[in-house]
């Protein structure tokens, strides 16, 4: 037995040595395979639409913002100036992620920790830290003739500030959808009358009289029919004529708006849910059901409404505790995006998160067709198997996916725990987590953070079920559990 437990120890090493290697190897040649995609879609982009798309490869711009300017920001690069009306309804700048430009290559990662090391010796304060959204050491104060007025200097990608120019000016700056996006009447069925204003929202239930409201909110690069398509047919009666169930698309998937102007942050995900929930379904007492990135929303919708939420149920929810130092957007970004080649779910939730550029290749190959893979999917399986999976896995566009990525996921990881503390400390409603055991994206420790945030949270790890299988394939089980959950909160 010893001799076994060595020899396993010992495959376990040469495994992780092997992973790291052939990770070094695949990921640094990604870095310059972004690079060249990033000058093709600029030559393609120009082409089709006659201007090319501000990628966050751009350098940074200087921006200048005066507390008594109305809400409005000097943007200065190369010695032009130009003024920006920055309403505060609209965006705030720190909603926006700095993990959005700011991913240096592996090559640059150890170039940088050598260096950092090395003056670390020679006692020499170091700040590697480049083309981040950050208020400069040298902030000043400005005397005018009204009075004295404090102004901050900070530097911001150069995309960033076009897309503020564009989403502010109330023009669209670029076709709906853009070349490389799906143009099918499912994807693009947002784009013309009221729904252009509103998420799509599948309402299960009575209309009036109910006896309470369920919002479920579903996670990255999914849709509502991860809900409608497993759990709402295995409700019982009662539960259906007492419940009004209510699942969204969020803003940017499924048959939701897909603004290319939004920057999609969490400001704009709940502003839609309550302009498309919260306010025309009368909401007023409702419990949350939420899946991985939903459960930030949920958390956060929760905080706003401490009064109205009767039940708190989150799945695989992507809390990650920050080490005291640590930048938290950036940390967030190395545990959901590790740039391994093994586990694959890593390898795919690292090129969807460091490569701008190739990511946009897959959603081109795989969103923009993806009636090809649905027809080949059902023709392989003889219809046999449901393609509801495999449509709320496409019909999204690149720029919702890259921008609620890193500013839900890594641009939360700063108030996720103020959040949390908020809902033990003024919520007294119920909490409870479910954990697959295998969930390979999202390990079952980010459950077990969060109880130590809440205490009461119950938390319930099942076996041999992972960040999708949580629900598909335990569907009528996970029926019950809610259906409990609300009964206990009810009664």
């Amino acid at each position: 037995m010893g001799s076994l437990s060595k020899t396993r120890r010992i495959l376990g090493i040469v495994g992780s040595v092997l992973n790291e290697v052939i990770s070094f190897i695949v990921f640094s040649f990604l870095d310059i395979l972004d690079v060249l995609l990033c000058v093709i879609y600029k030559v393609f982009d120009f082409f089709i639409e006659a201007e090319w798309k501000p990628c966050y490869c751009s350098s940074t711009k200087e921006v200048i913002t005066n507390i008594n300017s109305h809400g409005k920001i000097l943007v200065s690069e190369k010695g032009e100036s130009k003024i920006v009306s920055l309403c505060s309804t609209t965006l705030q700048l720190d909603d926006i992620s700095d993990t959005l430009y700011t991913r240096s290559s592996l090559v640059s990662d150890i170039s940088k920790t050598t260096v950092k090391e090395l003056r670390k010796l020679k006692k020499v304060d170091h700040d590697h830290k480049r083309n981040t959204i950050k208020y400069s050491s040298r902030s000043e104060r400005i005397v005018n003739k009204n009075g004295g007025s404090v102004r901050s200097t900070f530097t911001i990608n150069s995309t960033i500030v076009e897309m503020l120019q564009e989403k502010i000016g109330g023009s669209q700056a670029h076709p709906i959808p853009r070349w490389s996006d799906c143009d099918c009447k499912t994807c693009n069925s947002w784009s013309s009358g009221f729904s252009k204003e509103t998420l799509f929202v599948k309402a299960q239930g009575p209309k009036d009289h109910a006896k309470e409201d369920v919002l479920f909110i579903h996670g990255f690069i999914s849709s509502s029919s991860f809900w409608t398509e497993t759990l709402f047919p295995n409700f019982s009666d009662v539960t259906k004529s007492s419940y009004r169930l209510l699942a969204v698309d969020l803003l940017g998937f499924g048959r939701s708006p897909k603004p290319t102007d939004s920057l999609y942050t969490l400001r704009d995900h709940i502003d839609m849910i309550e302009r498309s929930v919260i306010e025309p379904y009368k909401v007023k007492s409702f419990h949350i059901v939420a899946h991985s990135l939903g459960c930030i929303l949920a958390l956060a919708l929760a905080v706003k409404y401490p009064g109205s939420v009767k039940s708190l149920t989150l799945l695989a929810p992507p809390y990650f505790p920050v080490p005291k130092g640590e930048n938290p957007t950036q940390y967030v970004l190395r545990r959901v995006a590790p740039r391994r080649v093994w586990p694959m779910i890593a390898f795919g939730s690292s090129i969807a998160a460091w490569y701008e550029h190739i990511s946009r290749t897959i959603c081109l190959l795989i969103c923009k067709n993806h009636r090809c893979w649905e027809f080949l999917t059902k023709l392989i399986t003889r219809n046999r198997m449901k393609t509801y999976l495999i449509e709320g896995f496409m019909c999204h566009t690149h720029n919702a996916a890259w921008h609620t990525l890193h500013n839900i996921i890594c641009g939360t990881a700063g108030k996720l725990e103020s959040y949390l503390d908020a809902v033990n400390n003024q919520l007294k409603c119920d909490v409870n987590i479910f954990h697959g055991l295998d969930d390979e994206l999202l390990p079952v420790e980010c459950s077990l953070a969060v109880q130590t945030r809440i205490p009461r949270a119950n938390v319930k790890v099942i076996e041999k079920k992972d960040h999708i299988t949580i629900v598909v394939g335990r569907q009528q089980s996970f029926a019950r559990d809610l259906e409990d959950i609300w009964k206990k909160t009810s009664g």
